[in-house]
């Protein structure tokens, strides 16, 4: 069974990031997380810590499993400019052990379809407000699926065939700064969690006619086996 109980903290010095787990190895999460700077190589696994099952931002690790990653792998086509293929992936070093708290989330089939108007579930511990400041409590945000079509109009075509948008039209819900790299989960025939986006970009935070924008992860379901060597 795959439950939503996924996102978690990933941090390099005082640099804080989401993914979500999709195996015991494996982690996934917004390749625009791990772009260098002159100042900062994000790109370098060595640098990053996994804290698995944590509900709570404290100095401590609150009880979290860590796992050190052993390697990131960011889509080759990611283009940072228009932030379209948008995903990488991370492995552990060592697995991590399931329990109540730490579950991976199903990914999808390629042929899969998250229906127009579908609510699914966006979590993290983003700003709660634009240019407000970090929650310290895992937060959790209904939003709906939106049509493409109809979110391309309201970003001026810059929503690829490889972006999902979600939110609220009116505004008021969304994801924030912060909240980059994390899960977009929507519950399928009442049985199964599945990853259906990932934190990627949006104008502003919870704006009216400004959802935010995800990437679509059934577009990536062959290239994440394919990496992972079917290990998810």
């Amino acid at each position: 069974m795959c439950v939503p109980v996924s996102v978690f903290s990933i941090c390099l010095t005082f640099y804080l990031l989401f993914t979500t787990l999709v195996s015991n190895r494996w982690l996934i999460s917004a390749a625009h997380c791990f772009q260098d700077t002159d100042t900062i190589k994000y790109s370098d696994a060595r640098a990053w810590r996994a804290y698995m099952g944590m509900r709570v931002m404290t100095t401590g690790n609150n009880g979290a499993a860590i796992r050190p990653v052993r390697r990131i792998l960011v889509h080759p086509q990611y283009d940072q400019f228009t932030s379209d293929y948008d995903i990488a992936l991370l492995e552990l070093s060592t697995p991590m052990f399931f329990n109540d708290l730490v579950q991976p989330v199903c990914i999808p089939a390629s042929s899969h379809s998250f229906a127009t108007g579908t609510t699914c579930y966006v979590t993290g511990w983003g700003v709660l407000m634009e240019d407000g400041e970090l929650a310290t409590r895992l937060q959790e945000a209904s939003v709906k699926i939106i049509n493409r079509s109809t979110c391309n109009k309201l970003y001026d075509d810059a929503v690829t065939p490889r972006m999902l948008c979600a939110g609220n039209m009116q505004g008021g819900v969304d994801a924030c700064q912060g909240d980059s790299g994390g899960p977009l989960v929507c519950l399928e025939h009442g049985r199964k969690w599945f990853l259906a986006g990932i934190v990627s970009w949006g104008e502003g935070c919870a704006r009216q006619n400004r959802p935010g924008v995800y990437t679509q992860v059934v577009k990536f379901t062959d290239w994440i086996h394919q990496q992972t060597k079917g290990q998810v």
